[in-house]
């Protein structure tokens, strides 16, 4: 890859930047927003906070209290970052990262009431509703789910049409979200490895998740300067992100991140 001429910026903890640019080989390179999914029960989101423009809030499907949305979404409010919604399966003994057999009217009640709750704390903050992101495993389900994504996608429409939902590419969720004319936002996930077919490696998989800043300044790199992915087999996938998401419990989150940012982002 030739040399990456980045612009100068202003610093990170001072300008909160929601959109990076990028000059390589006389071509500008728009960069993607870096979110993250917070209210988790991780410590240290105080720090995590400058680094990224937007956070996914777990609503009480998989983690979540009163306490806790309130806390994040404080946060937010003190560091100017947008918020959304991060509702899941109601499985938080599997902290909603294992597929549920459940009826759509019972699905429909649990999401209903997560971002509910969700919007009850930002409301009273006076923040406004940024996205709507699936969690874990229904996240991953409605990805390639038609069924799924045909309920999950009308669902949004019903309730909150004019919010932009966070789904994979090339996923079921995407092309239903496409046909019915759903805003949404096309997500990678910066710290995840991905299959030839765009789904994520088995957290299983050894290698799922990347932790240290050089095994994803090497993923990096190829979604943000090639638009392609690198995939577990070394193949490539051509890929378009609008949005960048970060785990808020991967043990490296604070050194990768700082890292990213002053490197790409700046």
């Amino acid at each position: 890859m030739s040399q990456i001429n980045l612009e100068l910026g202003q610093n990170i903890l001072a300008t909160f930047l929601f959109l990076g640019n990028h000059t390589m080989e006389n071509t500008r390179v728009i960069l993607p927003e870096i979110n993250c999914d917070l209210g988790e029960g991780v410590p240290g989101e105080e720090f995590i906070f400058p680094l990224i423009d937007t956070a996914s809030v777990a609503c009480g499907g998989h983690f979540g209290s009163e306490e806790s949305v309130k806390k994040t979404l404080e946060l937010a409010k003190k560091f100017g970052k947008k918020a959304g919604a991060h509702p899941s399966y109601p499985d938080r003994e599997n902290f909603g990262r294992k597929s549920m057999v459940i009826h759509k009217d019972d699905l429909a009640k649990s999401l209903e009431e997560q971002i509910s709750f969700f919007l009850h704390v930002s409301n009273t903050l006076g923040m406004e509703f940024d996205h709507i992101k699936f969690h874990g495993a229904l996240y991953n389900d409605a990805a390639k789910d038609d069924q799924l994504a045909d309920f999950l996608t009308d669902f949004i429409l019903k309730r909150w049409p004019k919010v932009p939902v966070f789904v994979p590419p090339h996923s079921r969720m995407e092309e239903y979200a496409l046909k019915k004319g759903l805003p949404h936002r096309l997500e990678i996930f910066g710290d995840r490895a991905y299959l030839e077919n765009y789904q994520l490696a088995p957290r299983t998989q050894e290698g799922s998740l990347l932790t240290n800043k050089e095994n994803i300044d090497s993923h990096l790199k190829f979604i943000l300067f090639e638009s392609q992915i690198k995939t577990v087999d070394g193949k490539f996938i051509p890929v378009k992100a609008d949005t960048l998401c970060f785990h808020g419990d991967n043990p490296g989150i604070l050194e990768f991140l700082s890292y990213l940012r002053k490197t790409y982002w700046t």
